[in-house]
């Protein structure tokens, strides 16, 4: 045994949310250690793009430009979705890939069409920068929690050394099928697994069956219901998902077999088709993944956390799956950055799961709906509001989902873009927030930045505070109006960019009022 390495936050997986928490955390100046029992990362495409929301919380980070150097196709807008029985047969619809805002009117950002392995690539380099260590070859054995941490036992899977990392916090980011999760006994609810499917990336000319179509995603019946075909580089590299019968394995299939199941899904029986081995999981030709839909009863027990697919799964239909866990991992880090710098007491943790599981069970209704408009015999129907408000619109606390063009800063909602001006420089209000909460005051309201000032100097408590109509300049004159306020309100944004607390209008003790909202976010009672 080795001595005892302790960390702040051990997360459990290397993939998708894991890098992402580590990401997230390290913006925060929380190093995580990061293990991961395969060799490395794999080079599957896997999940393709993230939505313009998660292109908001990479912008924070400072990643949005990384993503779009590391995208294969160079504007997805002008690709197709569509339906058929094969690709070479006739549509039963076709229309516009998934864009929730393509005005821009909502977001500054647009929805990145990332393959998973390059956006894990730009993930692993940034979390390393943040100061993020990661293992690699190494597995989970055993944990055990008390009052102050965690003992995790962990094994070098290639020399099969096992020692103990002592974590204030751990993450569990290990896919659906969680060994955390199991170790915890936490229970997934909901419909369930529907069917266990193949991945595979391939070659081929399919200009044929395209018939110049620039297809991005085609739902097909062939060679099962629900396959999927979509893009990789916009040339003659694709990736093909399929469900397999029941009890298949992959050792039970041959590159024949793949084979034969593009033909059937492109609907050309001679199609010359080349299987593309995917490095570094030992040259495997496919991968599996589980199609199905459930949300884990519990997110949180005592100091350890579940993000990702450890949390919820979701069908790939939408694409949201990846954007979920990675929204995850960012509503979770700033609270765990938050508590462990001091700056908030503990019990701001439990927002995480009051917060996450509302929207993974309204992310699930709406794959759902969606999968079955897809992929159903009807023509598809118009589902972009209802994507657009998903996206969006999801709140952390009471009421209904909001569509993306009526965010006017609600508590609970995410904070609406604006456009502003900063020492000449045109932003979006959104590029405001990211590590600490940020007062937003009207064109009046000098007198709540003075209040921001003079509360964070006396607690300690990192609070950045503007005027809109001063040091930001508001170009458009709609910055009160878009935020329900007066020029002699304010508005307080989380670190996450979603609204905290809002008043309206001047109030007599606005030091009060302002020292109650942020003693509220930080989950603290000593704040006045």
């Amino acid at each position: 045994m080795q001595d005892r390495d302790e960390v702040g936050v051990l997360v459990v997986g290397g993939a998708l949310s894991g890098l992402s928490t580590a990401v997230f955390l390290g913006w925060h100046g929380v190093k995580a250690l990061v293990v991961e029992r395969h060799p490395d990362t794999l080079s599957h495409p896997r999940a393709r793009g993230i939505n313009p929301r998660t292109t908001e919380v990479y912008r924070q980070v400072g990643l949005e430009s990384a993503l779009w150097a590391e995208t294969n196709i160079a504007d997805f807008s002008k690709l197709l979705m569509l339906r058929a029985e094969t690709l070479a047969g006739p549509e039963i619809f076709s229309g516009p890939t998934d864009q929730p805002d393509p005005t821009g009117e909502v977001s500054p950002c647009e929805w990145v069409p990332i393959d998973q392995h390059r956006l894990e690539s730009v993930l692993r380099a940034k979390a390393v920068e943040l100061g993020a260590e990661l293992r690699f070859d190494t597995e989970l054995v055993s944990f055990t929690q008390d009052a102050d941490g965690v003992d995790v036992v962990l094994r070098d899977r290639q020399g099969g050394n096992e020692y103990t990392v002592r974590a204030s916090y751990v993450v569990g980011a290990d896919g659906h099928r969680s060994p955390v999760r199991a170790q915890l006994g936490v229970q997934p609810q909901g419909p369930g697994e529907f069917a266990t499917a193949l991945s595979l990336l391939f070659d081929a000319d399919l200009t044929e069956a395209l018939r110049g179509r620039p297809i991005g995603m085609a739902y097909l019946d062939k060679p099962a219901p629900q396959t999927i075909l979509y893009a990789a580089d916009g040339r003659k590299r694709w990736v093909f998902a399929a469900a397999q019968p029941p009890g298949t394995t992959l050792d039970d299939l041959t590159d024949a077999d793949f084979i034969e199941m593009v033909r059937a899904g492109v609907g050309q029986p001679d199609l010359d088709v080349e299987i593309i081995p995917q490095l570094p999981a030992g040259g495997v030709k496919a991968l599996n993944f589980y199609v199905g839909g459930q949300v884990v009863e519990r997110y949180q027990v005592d100091r350890v956390f579940l993000v990702g697919d450890a949390a919820h799964l979701v069908p790939p239909t939408g694409g949201f799956g990846a954007s979920l866990g990675i929204q995850d991992a960012h509503n979770l880090a700033w609270k765990l950055a938050a508590v462990l710098n001091g700056t908030a007491g503990a019990e701001l943790l439990y927002t995480y799961q009051a917060e996450r599981a509302p929207v993974a069970w309204m992310t699930l209704q709406q794959t759902l709906s969606m999968m079955q408009e897809r992929t159903g015999d009807a023509a598809e129907q118009d589902e972009s509001a209802a994507y657009a408000t998903a996206v969006f619109g999801y709140r952390y606390g009471q009421g209904a989902p909001v569509p993306p063009t009526e965010l006017n800063a609600e508590p609970g909602t995410r904070a609406p873009h604006h456009p502003v001006s900063r020492a000449g420089t045109e932003i979006s209000t959104l590029d405001l927030y990211g590590k600490a909460p940020v007062l937003l005051a009207g064109s009046a309201g000098q007198d709540w930045v003075e209040v921001a000032a003079k509360l964070a100097d006396r607690t300690g408590v990192p609070l950045d505070a503007y005027r809109v109509g001063g040091e930001l300049a508001d170009p458009t004159g709609r910055f009160e109006a878009a935020h329900g306020i007066t020029a002699n309100g304010a508005v307080l944004v989380r670190p996450d960019g979603f609204v905290a607390w809002r008043c309206a209008d001047a109030v007599e003790a606005a030091d009060v009022e302002l020292a109650t909202a942020l003693g509220a976010l930080f989950a603290r009672t000593d704040i006045s």
